[in-house]
């Protein structure tokens, strides 16, 4: 008999019925008389219970079976008794495909602390709550997927591997066939990246938005939605080393456009989170914040307060706070700030514009008073900043002299002028940390606990 998923058992499952189903053994109770296993098999958050009369199951199979282990079951469904779900299996066949031994299988107790399921991350997704997160993970993906498809995005592939620093921050992992030990020097006693493998300095990337550019340009409106890499040695709840970034780029959008395009986004993803994850996110939200589900409804339900950074920096000079970084315009600011406008000040999404042009990268496009640039970062509660964007400089003259003042190297940039030399149009874009997404839309407070495999300073164990 064919293997029925649990879910499909739980939502569909009539008295009856006779199904096989395959899973790993959450917990073990009875006695002489009758066996009860809650069996999971990753498709939802339940568990099927499965009841074994022993008299009918081999003694030895039957022992072995602990938590952890790894069944198939073939038996027929019943009504249940339990108010947790509608039916259960009378077992008729069981086979034990793996054992788990209960002296070293690590997840042997319910209530496991999150600290402690980070040092066994490897096991991590067997639990009640990595299951949930994940599945919400593989959700919003295909979400941001679906979403710009219904808009007539274009999906490009940026690359992993480049030349370039987008972001100008310098702190990215290096890229090189050269031995460490012994590399290649010029006559200047530097290393010879001309002999590399690429022929050049490269590195992996911290964002594909340059590239996103020139796709832009040429077809339109283009997302990209991959991994991007920081070297920053921060141990911090909010910081990894390998990330992923939803980056659309589209031509011919001012900065109202981008805004606008980034309100609808969020609020499509959080609504599809609530309609299609709702036993997940119930789970998170009675387990671990209960507040999560008010919060997501919430952000559904308002439309994002837009103001500018000066009127931001106003709002916290004039509030009854003491602040751990100190507020002033000019200054870059922190998640406490972005934070208090949110969640206290306007209780609702903010989005914030026009912010000085010595705190934002070269690419964005000067306000007239030539002090700010049409930047827009959007804050929300528990996070802060989730989405960070602009409208591009699309004067040549104008970001090439940006360039020069920032130190920016315009020679070796010369491709991303191209899009300035011919044709050049308006056009805006922005980033969506997929990982802060998570936060959010979870309820976790560590952003390591969101994504299946952390990459940290110290930390790439597996």
């Amino acid at each position: 008999m064919s293997r029925t998923r649990v879910k499909e058992v739980l939502q569909n499952g009539v008295a009856g019925e006779q199904h096989t189903v395959k899973g790993w053994v959450r917990s073990k109770r009875g006695n002489k008389n009758v066996v009860f296993l809650a069996l999971n098999d990753g498709s939802c958050a339940a568990m099927l219970q499965i009841v074994i009369d022993p008299a009918k199951i081999d003694e030895a199979v039957l022992r072995d079976i602990t938590t952890g282990a790894s069944v198939a079951v073939t038996g027929r469904l019943v009504a249940s008794l339990g108010q947790q779900q509608s039916v259960e299996m009378q077992a008729e066949q069981v086979t034990l495909l793996g054992t788990a031994d209960p002296q070293t299988y690590p997840l042997q107790k319910k209530g496991h602390s999150l600290e402690f399921l980070r040092e066994v991350g490897h096991l991590r997704p067997r639990t009640n709550t990595f299951g949930a997160i994940f599945r919400l993970r593989d959700a919003m993906s295909f979400a941001i997927h679906e979403f710009f498809h219904k808009k007539g995005f274009v999906y490009l592939h940026t690359p992993l591997i480049t030349s370039s620093d987008a972001e100008g921050a310098g702190a990215m992992f290096r890229v090189t066939t050269l031995p460490l030990n012994n590399p290649p020097l010029t006559s200047e006693g530097k290393v010879d990246w001309a002999q590399d493998f690429f022929g050049t300095s490269t590195n992996l990337t911290v964002s594909g938005q340059l590239e996103g550019e020139l796709g832009a340009t040429a077809l339109g409106e283009i997302y990209t939605f991959g991994p991007t890499f920081r070297a920053e040695n921060s141990n911090t709840p909010r910081h990894l080393a390998e990330f992923w970034m939803i980056e659309p780029e589209m031509a011919f959008y001012e900065i109202q456009d981008n805004m606008d395009l980034a309100e609808e986004m969020l609020g499509y993803l959080t609504r599809y989170a609530l309609e299609h994850c709702a036993e997940d996110l119930k789970f998170l939200n009675d387990l671990w914040d209960k507040s999560l589900l008010d919060r997501l409804n919430s952000v559904v339900a308002q439309k994002f307060i837009r103001l500018s950074y000066t009127e931001a920096v106003e709002i916290l000079l004039k509030a009854n706070k003491k602040w751990e970084y100190p507020v002033a315009w000019g200054v870059d600011l922190q998640s406490e700030h972005e934070r208090y406008l949110v969640e206290e000040h306007f209780k609702c999404p903010v989005i914030l514009t026009d912010y000085p042009a010595e705190i934002k990268a070269f690419y964005m496009k000067m306000n007239e008073d030539g002090k700010t640039v049409r930047a827009m970062d959007v804050l929300f509660p528990m996070i802060g900043e989730i989405v960070g964007g602009s409208q591009r400089e699309e004067n040549y003259d104008k970001l090439v002299a940006r360039m020069n003042a920032m130190g920016v190297p315009v020679k070796e940039m010369s491709w991303y002028l191209d899009t300035r030399r011919f044709g050049t149009v308006p056009h805006s874009g922005f980033g969506l940390g997929f990982e802060r997404l998570m936060l959010f839309i979870t309820g976790m407070t560590n952003i390591r606990d969101v994504i299946p495999f952390p990459r940290t300073p110290k930390h790439c164990d597996f």
